[in-house]
């Protein structure tokens, strides 16, 4: 089953790793003719809420941008420095272990046990799916098919609108090239989680459940820039009291 899902992986990344992308610049508001500053001085941390790089202090928020930031190009150590503090934040543990307790629970995974054994191992075992989920999608993926891992927040609108933009960006991203296209990174990358995770979980190799997986892993992702969308309007109606 891995390789099944890996091989088109793999052959999506060898056509698309030739496109060339776009000069990586953008305009600093200089006189005419001055050289423009290099989207690798792009500061892809979250410029509406300064120090809310996790939505209600768990969800790793490192890839939101401001939608003032389209068209600017992320350089491939960008691009893995946003995958790398989005899989290695703290929190994530927690979110690992409330999959691991909702697990456990349900009785997922049943040649893991049950008792401390088996909570440790599925907490393992969750945590090694967000990582490499995270790792693939927002790094790996992105570097060698030239697409732009962050979500570009769009703040404006109703809710719905807001909504629905946000889940559909799963389907649509920017290329570093100029223009949009489907979200390969995101589905690519997440099935390469999916494949590896085979290694970890022996109860579930079918092809069903792997195709669960990665619709559970790709779901989870659009809810969560759902969360990132209306995260800065929550946190200013939650905080507004104390800011000046």
């Amino acid at each position: 089953m891995p390789l099944r899902v890996l091989l088109p992986a793999m052959l999506a990344a060898s056509l698309f790793a030739q496109e060339q992308p776009a000069p990586s610049a953008i305009l600093d508001g200089s006189p005419a003719g001055m050289e423009a500053k290099p989207a690798a001085a792009v500061n892809a941390e979250p410029a509406e809420h300064p120090g809310g790089n996790r939505v209600f202090g768990v969800l790793p928020n490192y890839r939101t941008a401001d939608a003032s930031q389209e068209g600017t190009v992320l350089t491939a150590r960008q691009k893995l420095d946003i995958a790398a503090k989005d899989s290695f934040d703290y929190p994530l543990v927690a979110l690992a272990g409330a999959f691991a307790g909702l697990g456990q629970w349900t009785g997922q995974q049943p040649s893991f046990g049950q008792g401390a054994k088996g909570f440790g191992h599925r907490l393992v075992t969750n945590y090694a799916d967000q990582s490499m989920g995270n790792m693939f999608t927002e790094g790996v993926f992105p570097v060698l098919l030239h697409e732009d891992p962050r979500y570009f927040r769009r703040g404006t609108g109703t809710i719905m609108s807001r909504a629905g933009y946000a889940l559909s960006r799963v389907l649509v991203t920017h290329k570093d090239s100029g223009g949009r296209r489907f979200n390969y990174s995101e589905w690519l990358g997440n099935a390469s989680a999916a494949a590896v995770s085979n290694a970890y979980y022996p109860d579930s190799r079918t092809a069903l459940e792997n195709g669960t997986k990665l619709l559970t892993m790709v779901g989870t992702d659009a809810v969560s820039q759902v969360l990132k969308e209306f995260w800065p309007d929550i946190r200013r109606k939650l905080f507004h009291k104390g800011r000046q």
